[in-house]
């Protein structure tokens, strides 16, 4: 498998896909797949290619989620080598996308190769569900292909995203959840004046200054056993003409709630708004909800990779809910066991990103025996 799961990985390197584009990356998968007797469906909504491929009718389902697009690359000058170009020195395999997720990729495959070879005529079903629009905006990706899921019936009862989720070793690391994310854009109105003549104008800055002190020093919640508490942060804050001498008319901030399944949309909507009204501000806040957070608990999932990790990396994987969104949030929505597993995260969205070539091998693995304990009951 580690000749096999490389040699794909760089066919998928070669593949110049920024997001959303595709560049070809999915109907190499498609291509393999469809020799293996699986069921091929399409999805393509606006400029994004999905594809979820199905083999088997029975439960359980077992899912393999992931992405082909990736990031840019940034100053070409800065790269050791054309970041389209794998190029393997030094033990690694160096290209955009080598980390996130195109190893990943590559290693779902083989694994399934490899457990079909063995058991062809497995218990369960298999499928897997592929979009290009991940690292873009993710609205005509794995969120349309989900909602084309759930409005058909068709329900998964195991996930595993192949996101970058190790951070010193290949298997150090499983992530059973991931935090939401809501982000407000308030806007806080004053009277702009002239700054020699202050009593004749209302400045928004100097108003809003108390409740934004407040809500930076809010405690949200305490987090759990799984998160860590909720976190409230600005990204941007600007008023003013560019004049030294205008009191500004109105100040905007945008805001971020990295959230816990100890808060609620509900509830962190109402806390801000009375916080505001508290300082009797005049304001209009528009609020974007980017994903909900979700957990797994350990259960059967989380349990079969930490078997095959343990197996395969003779070590004792932890369980993680740290890091930004994935499309987790998405196949949580019809998928009662969701987890993240994939290779180091060291290089991701860097310069000269990379993998270890000896983690190819290591990871198709991985996720070869779990695919063996699911469906075959070998927990």
């Amino acid at each position: 498998m580690s000749t096999a799961t490389l040699t794909l990985a760089q066919k998928l390197i070669s593949c110049r896909s920024l997001t959303p584009d595709d560049s070809g990356c999915q109907e190499i998968l498609i291509q393999r797949l469809a020799q293996l007797g699986f069921r091929i469906e399409k999805m393509r909504f606006g400029d994004v290619d999905n594809f979820w491929a199905r083999r088997g009718d029975a439960a359980p389902l077992l899912c393999f989620a992931g992405h082909t697009d990736v990031v840019p690359t940034g100053p070409l000058e800065q790269w050791d080598s054309d970041p389209f170009v794998p190029t393997v020195r030094d033990g690694r395999l160096y290209g955009r996308g080598a980390a996130d997720m195109k190893s990943s990729l590559a290693a779902f495959i083989t694994a399934i190769e490899a457990f079909l070879a063995q058991h062809p005529n497995h218990p369960g079903s298999i499928a897997l569900l592929i979009t290009s629009d991940e690292e873009g905006v993710a609205i005509n990706g794995t969120a349309k292909v989900v909602e084309t899921l759930k409005a058909r019936g068709e329900l998964l009862d195991y996930c595993i995203v192949g996101e970058p989720t190790c951070t010193d070793k290949l298997g150090d690391t499983i992530k059973n959840g991931r935090r939401g994310s809501l982000s407000g854009n308030l806007t806080i109105r004053g009277i702009q004046g002239h700054i020699a003549y202050p009593h004749l104008a209302k400045n928004p800055i100097h108003l809003a200054a108390p409740a934004i002190a407040e809500l930076a020093q809010t405690e949200w919640d305490r987090g759990n056993e799984y998160f860590p508490p909720t976190t409230w942060h600005i990204s941007n804050i600007n008023a003013g003409t560019g004049a030294t001498n205008v009191i500004p008319g109105k100040l905007n901030l945008l805001f971020n709630f990295r959230f816990s399944t100890a808060s609620t949309v509900d509830s962190l909507k109402a806390q801000v708004h009375q916080i505001l009204d508290k300082h009797s501000l005049d304001y209009e806040l528009h609020w974007e909800l980017s994903g909900k957070p979700f957990l797994t608990p350990k259960a059967e999932l989380a349990e079969a990779m930490r078997n095959a990790i343990a197996k395969t990396a003779d070590l004792e994987p932890q369980l993680s809910t740290s890091g930004g969104t994935s499309d987790g949030r998405f196949i949580a929505d019809i998928c009662r066991q969701v987890v993240e597993f994939g290779p180091c995260n060291a290089t991701i969205h860097k310069l000269n990103e990379n993998v270890e070539i000896d983690d190819l091998a290591q990871l198709s693995e991985i996720y070869r025996l779990t695919i063996e304990n699911l469906l075959n009951g070998n927990r």
